[in-house]
């Protein structure tokens, strides 16, 4: 089985994008190297960096969206948006679960990130 360790959010701005994160997260990045920055985000990292591929802001947000979890989604929704991130939705009920709510923002480069209630272990069917 693989065991999922860390995605890589490419930027033509990384180090405005590692301020945004270190306002986000709370923390700094665990290692900087070589113009990359990265966060321990629970079980995973998140790292920034340079490609020379990518220019300007996303223009597919909703092909890769990076869940946070939060214990108060509506708290934590407020502070990041006065922190700069774009609201694309407000905490909103997901499906028939009351207990789970989700947000979605959009960090300086216009990837989409998302705030999430604990989601209840899963039963493997």
């Amino acid at each position: 089985m693989l065991n999922f360790n860390s995605i890589l959010l490419s930027s033509e701005n990384p180090k405005d994008l590692v301020e945004f994160y270190k306002k986000v997260l709370e923390k700094d990045p665990e290692w900087d190297m070589g113009g990359y920055s990265a966060f321990q985000a629970g079980d995973a990292l998140l790292i920034i960096g340079p490609h020379d591929k990518i220019h300007g802001k996303s223009t597919q947000p909703e092909r890769i969206i990076i869940n946070f979890v939060t214990e108060d989604i509506e708290k934590d929704f407020d502070r990041i948006k006065g922190l700069g991130a774009k609201e694309i939705a407000a905490p909103y009920q997901m499906g028939e679960n009351a207990d789970m709510q989700i947000a979605t923002l959009s960090d300086p480069d216009g990837n989409y990130f998302q705030l999430t209630t604990p989601m209840e272990e899963m039963e493997a069917n």
